[in-house]
C-alpha cells in the first residue's frame, strides 16, 4: 500500500483528541516555517505547501468525524 494511503487510513481512524493536537502542532510548525522564510529563504519552500496540505486533510478528517456523531 502507498504509503500516503496509508497515512491517510491512520488519521482516519485517530480520535479527536488526537487530530486536534496533531493539527495543534502543524499550525505551530507552520508559523515558525512562514517566520523563518520572511527572515531568509527556507532550502525547500516546498515544505510549506506540504505543510499547509496536510493541514487542510487534518481539518477534513476533524469535520469528518464531528459531523458523523
Amino acid at each position: 500500500m502507498p504509503a500516503k494511503k496509508k497515512a491517510l487510513q491512520e488519521k482516519s481512524v485517530m480520535a479527536v483528541g488526537e487530530l486536534q493536537s496533531e493539527l495543534r502542532t502543524a499550525l505551530e510548525k507552520r508559523a515558525k516555517l512562514e517566520f523563518k522564510h520572511k527572515v531568509a529563504p527556507l532550502k525547500n519552500p516546498l515544505e510549506l505547501r506540504d505543510l499547509r496540505r496536510e493541514i487542510a486533510r487534518l481539518k477534513t478528517h476533524l469535520r469528518m468525524k464531528e459531523a458523523a456523531k
